[in-house]
């Protein structure tokens, strides 16, 4: 069965690789390494479909290095121990090691040596942030580069090539309407191996014409590919930038921002993480300054939850509009982060005695709520009394902002209960 356009279209040469410009271009690093031939090992990071193994394959055909590859999660340490010896015997190899976030401790033990005599180049791809997934034995050996997601224009620049690259392409000739060319570019949401496949699917899916030709057209592509390509890895940094970025559009009260974020977990049918975050957005930013907010949004993603997309993005609107342009206030959040940090510094201190319980047998020999003043048998429905361990007398957590009408009542009847105590 002949290789997929994908396979084929792997660049044999750095001149080949279609994006990362700011690491192939000229007197560009990774360029610069290839020419000097003098190769270190690397992790490459990014989303998938970018170019993590084109680059690896690029470096060994510039270089006339054989190239293997190695999964750390399906492919045993045999296998790597095989590729050991024909590195040894013939000289040196790159190897492209995927998932390299996932490689366990003996083959890790095995590969450290390996990286250290030079006899293989190791690149590591990953979905996720080395600096945090890959272990420092590892990282400490290795040049770690950010790949970028890769432009519209970078998707079509690659998707032309294959239609003019008879070698590697196609061997007939394709007309793809420009329309078509927008569409798969677009969709597939800068995944370039997600955009070759769609084409060779389109092509090898259409009838060809007497000459043997294809046209394809925009809704050949369209049902071709189904639905929109966009890519989300939920354990890769790009899910939680964006749901760091939706968060932080909320917080700025950037409505189009968030809009715009919130759709792209929507199109990937991603409504956990959507519930999730909104939830703690409600009451980590928006918080006392209204505290209606929060109810709608909990009531909205229930239902949200329950009913499903495609309906559940018109309750995600009402709730990232509602969040956005509602007052913000981290009073309460700020508060119990303080209250943590002192609980961290002094521990359990002792609870003041008259807090005790008081309802079990022997208590009151313990002295245990004795001299405990009930709020409710005053007329304010306030006493003065000590609440706070000896220790922590004084402390003042909760700082009310001056954002709505609900905090603003909380934060003077918070100075008026502070005059009281003086």
């Amino acid at each position: 069965m002949p290789d997929n356009l994908a396979l084929r279209m792997r660049p044999k040469v750095i001149d080949q690789v279609i994006g990362q410009q700011h690491l192939v271009g000229e007197g560009k690093i990774i360029r610069r390494m290839v020419e000097a031939n003098m190769l270190s090992s690397m992790i490459l990071y990014g989303p998938p479909g970018i170019g993590k193994t084109s680059i690896a394959s690029a470096i060994a055909g510039t270089t006339k290095y054989a190239f293997r590859t190695f999964n750390a999660t399906t492919d045993s340490k045999k296998r790597l121990q095989e590729i050991a010896e024909e590195a040894k015997f013939s000289g040196g190899l790159v190897l492209l090691l995927d998932e390299i976030h996932r490689l366990d401790k003996t083959k890790q033990d095995f590969l450290l040596p390996l990286l250290e005599n030079g006899h293989i180049i190791m690149i590591g791809a990953t979905t996720e942030n080395p600096f945090f997934s890959v272990t420092p034995a590892i990282r400490s050996r290795v040049q770690i580069f950010e790949l970028e997601p890769l432009s519209i224009d970078d998707i079509k620049k690659a998707l032309q090539t294959a239609l003019s690259d008879r070698d590697r392409g196609f061997a007939f000739d394709v007309h793809l309407d420009e329309e078509a060319l927008d569409f798969i570019a677009t969709a597939t949401n800068g995944d370039l191996r997600s955009a070759f496949n769609s084409l060779d699917l389109a092509v090898m899916s259409t009838q060809a014409d007497d000459q043997g030709n294809r046209h394809i057209t925009l809704d050949t592509v369209e049902n071709s590919l189904q639905r929109s390509y966009i890519t989300m890895d939920k354990d890769g940094d790009a899910h939680y930038d964006i749901l760091s970025a939706l968060q932080k559009s909320i917080r700025g009260s950037d409505v189009n921002a968030s809009l715009h974020y919130a759709a792209r977990l929507i199109e990937a049918g991603d409504l956990p993480s959507l519930a999730r975050r909104l939830t703690v957005i409600a009451y980590e930013d928006i918080g006392l300054a209204n505290p209606d907010a929060q109810l709608h949004t909990v009531t909205a993603l229930e239902a949200a939850q329950r009913i499903g997309f495609p309906e559940a993005r018109i309750l995600i609107a009402n709730v990232v509009i509602d969040l956005a342009l509602s007052p913000k206030s981290n009073s309460a959040y700020t508060a119990i982060d303080a209250a943590l940090t002192d609980l961290r510094k002094s521990g359990n201190l002792p609870i003041p005695r008259h807090l005790r319980d008081g309802h079990y047998s022997g208590s009151k020999e313990l002295g245990n709520a004795q001299d405990y003043k009930y709020p409710h048998a005053y007329p304010e429905k306030w006493v003065k009394q000590q609440y706070l361990p000896d220790q922590l007398l004084g402390r003042n957590y909760f700082k009310a902002s001056d954002t709505g009408k609900y905090e603003r009542a909380l934060g003077a009847n918070k100075e008026r209960i502070d005059r009281l105590s003086d």
